[in-house]
């Protein structure tokens, strides 16, 4: 099982980085707080201090058009904030 799927790189996610050393990742959505710190640490080789996680629900969406009612549906994920102990460095060099 992979727990870590793929970092989210968005100027809100870079800002965080760059001011609070937080970094953003999409994660399996059966994960725990305890094993992404593990595997963030694991992947990464740095101290993690605190993990913060986020689920997305599937989002339905329906649009009158031309052609008549279009629905569509966005999946559903789950994202992880974590941030790094005071002194790491940039970590993204690894990716």
């Amino acid at each position: 099982m992979s727990i870590l799927i793929k970092p989210i790189i968005t100027e809100k996610a870079t800002g965080d980085s760059e001011r609070f050393n937080r970094y953003t990742f999409v994660v399996n959505k059966n994960a725990n707080k305890i094993q992404i710190k593990d595997a963030v640490e694991a992947a990464y080789g740095v101290t993690v201090e605190k993990v913060r996680t986020l689920n997305h629900p599937a989002l339905r969406k329906t649009k009158y058009t031309k052609k008549g009612l279009v629905t569509g549906l966005t999946s559903g994920y789950k994202k992880a904030v974590v941030q790094l102990a005071e002194g790491e460095i940039d970590f993204y060099n690894n990716l």
